[in-house]
């Protein structure tokens, strides 16, 4: 047998140069490993998005306003939303949840304690508590309270230290001491006015708005404005996916606006599939190269040996024995060569997912099962190819 198969490779690797054998491999090689890294990069651009490890679940939460134009900035009522608008924006399946911001219909005044000296105007808006990033003990009131709590964005506390103090000359204030500030709150109108103690209880990031608790907003509305009832002119979604591609267009089309940045996640993820798309179509179309070159050397080797292989069939070797020969010759390799181009992507996502951390960004440190997936199908299909070809033309 062993002097058989020596005689069988002698007869094969004369069909063929051994540049044109180690050629084919090479390019199986590289396609591989483009599709390889395809579909791992795709694997953790979803990870990055989608992992708890990397949410900001700040970013899943968008408040949307409608673009305020010439022909709508002197009348609020073209800029609010209508209840058809507000069921086809609960509808759409980016949405997870919705929820209505409420202005208030009164005005405000704010006074901190005697020696900031000085006062301001604001507005009150709120929220359903399920939106508020922060849970405050003390986030709750019933009509006859005089102490309110309010919520302030962080970057209103940065704008007065880093803008408004340092201009001044007043001082600097840390969170901490702003929650311990009583802030004397005056609401009022033609209704008439009343007096509250408001106090800070705590800061936000998801949501860039003066906040108080609901039920203050409801009573206050309903004493203070009995006969306004105005559509909403923001509302707040909790989104599925914030880059969503469908997301953003909805987006476009409507002429809602948002806080463009926690959009952009839908613009990388744009360029991301694009780059993907290109590599793993590149290395599709280097693989149904290498398929076809290898079954071009089958062929040849086949057509350049015609009278060895006859005589050996006539010797009495059967079909079968050469088929399971030449696959020898061809489907070892193939195994060797996904493995080899497995071990390369998997240092190179080690690499990815230490060069990520110091970005404090997390991903798989492994390649993803649906690379390991690909590797076995390459493999069988070429297993597959290779087969039937030499099928076909042996029994010729």
């Amino acid at each position: 047998m062993h002097t058989f198969n020596q005689l069988l490779k002698k007869i094969i690797r004369s069909g063929i140069g051994k540049s044109r054998y180690w050629m084919a491999y090479l390019g199986l090689g590289i396609a591989m490993i483009l599709i390889f890294i395809s579909i791992q990069l795709y694997a953790n651009f979803n990870e990055l998005l989608h992992s708890p490890k990397n949410k900001n679940e700040s970013a899943d939460f968008l408040v949307l306003n409608k673009n305020i134009t010439r022909e709508s900035d002197r009348n609020a009522e073209k800029n609010a939303f209508t209840p058809s608008e507000i069921a086809d924006i609960e509808k759409q399946s980016f949405v997870a949840d919705f929820g209505i911001m409420t202005a208030s219909q009164f005005k405000v005044e704010a006074q901190p304690p005697v020696e900031l000296q000085f006062s301001t105007a604001l507005f009150f808006e709120s929220v359903p508590d399920r939106f508020l990033d922060i849970k405050p003990e003390d986030w709750k009131w019933q009509p006859g309270n005089r102490l309110l709590p309010i919520v302030l964005p962080n970057s209103m506390l940065n704008m007065y230290n880093f803008g408004f103090a340092l201009s001044q000359g007043l001082p600097q204030i840390s969170q901490d001491n702003v929650k311990l500030l009583p802030i004397k709150v005056t609401i009022y109108n033609n209704y008439g006015q009343e007096e509250f103690v408001g106090k800070i209880a705590g800061f936000s990031d998801r949501i860039s708005s003066i906040l108080v608790p609901q039920t203050f907003m409801d009573w206050a509305n309903k004493k203070y404005a009995p006969a306004a009832n105005p559509d909403p002119n923001r509302v707040i979604i909790k989104t599925k996916d914030p880059g969503d591609p469908l997301l953003t267009r909805y987006l476009e089309k409507h002429k809602y606006a948002t806080d463009a940045d926690k959009l952009k996640n839908s613009k990388i993820r744009t360029v991301v599939q694009i780059i993907v798309s290109v590599i793993g179509a590149f290395g599709v179309v280097l693989l149904l190269f290498a398929l076809l070159v290898f079954s071009m050397f089958i062929r040849l080797i086949i057509s350049s040996c015609r009278k060895e292989i006859n005589l050996l069939v006539t010797l009495g070797t059967a079909p079968s024995q050469l088929k399971r020969y030449l696959l020898k010759q061809f489907v070892p390799m193939y195994f060797v060569i996904a493995v080899v181009c497995l071990a390369l992507i998997s240092i190179i996502q080690l690499w990815a997912a230490h060069r990520l951390e110091y970005y404090q960004l997390s991903v798989s440190k492994y390649p993803g099962v649906g690379v390991f997936i690909a590797a076995l199908a390459i493999v069988a299909l070429l297993y597959v190819v290779n087969s039937r070809t030499i099928q076909k033309y042996i029994s010729k």
